[in-house]
């Protein structure tokens, strides 16, 4: 077996993150330590304030720890400046949030090409790999609507395409179904379900344990501190 492959896909250990309050330190993580093999399905359950934001921020190379060591794909976060985060971030991770964030005056199909834009695809190739994640989620038919024409869950459906189209190593969700009613949340953790069985890593930020049942394995934090919660079964 080669040194590459003895690397670990993600993990994380002994992160702390501080903030500075005036002449205040707040200890927002604590010791965290978490591994996560390609291909899984992870949800990290805990109420506001317990530190899940902070941490699907530097899982997410938008923010570092103040200590401790987080490798991605054989990569030590803590030894990247800022450019080199920003690379890393747009090749390994495709982001979807609670709010779909899609560009008001950019048709879906656009709003899907935007990353490969600034990724310097060529037009012809950013519309094919648009088109197609388009209609993998369902929205063949929806491709030149603007965001003010699609409900929400159409809205959400085109930012987990925007998120797919770089084939990004893992999918970070904040609150993915947040502004969802129930029955198009369980459309889009249906759909989540099916990327996941097609081998896809994801990583899910939530406050509510029914959504974080979808996953295949729960975390939980309080006040910062990250235990196991054990396997789930599928929703």
């Amino acid at each position: 077996m080669t040194e590459a492959q003895h690397e670990p896909f993600f993990e994380m250990r002994g992160i702390n993150k501080y903030y500075q309050m005036g002449e205040e330190s707040v200890h927002v993580l604590r010791d965290v330590a978490l591994t996560i093999r390609e291909g899984e399905y992870l949800s990290v359950l805990g109420p506001s304030g317990s530190g899940k934001s902070t941490l699907m921020n530097i899982i997410g190379c938008l923010d570092v720890a103040t200590s401790g060591s987080y490798i991605l794909h054989g990569t030590p976060i803590e030894e990247l400046n800022d450019t080199e985060l920003a690379h890393l971030r747009s090749r390994e991770i495709g982001f979807i949030f609670q709010n779909s964030q899609l560009l008001p005056r950019l048709t879906a199909l656009k709003n899907v090409e935007l990353p490969l834009i600034y990724a310097g695809v060529t037009p012809r190739e950013r519309r094919r790999r648009a088109q197609e994640l388009l209609e993998r989620v369902g929205l063949g038919d929806r491709m030149n609507h603007l965001p003010n024409q699609l409900s929400g869950g159409q809205q959400q459906r085109v930012a987990i395409a925007r998120a797919l189209v770089g084939n990004p190593s893992i999918l970070l969700a904040d609150e993915p179904t947040g502004a969802l009613d129930q029955k198009t949340g369980r459309q889009v953790m249906s759909l989540f379900q099916e990327l996941n069985g097609e081998g896809r890593t994801i990583i899910m930020i939530t406050h509510d344990m029914h959504i974080a049942a979808y996953a295949h394995r729960v975390v939980h934090i309080i006040d910062g501190v990250l235990t196991e919660g054990g396997q789930t079964d599928d929703a």
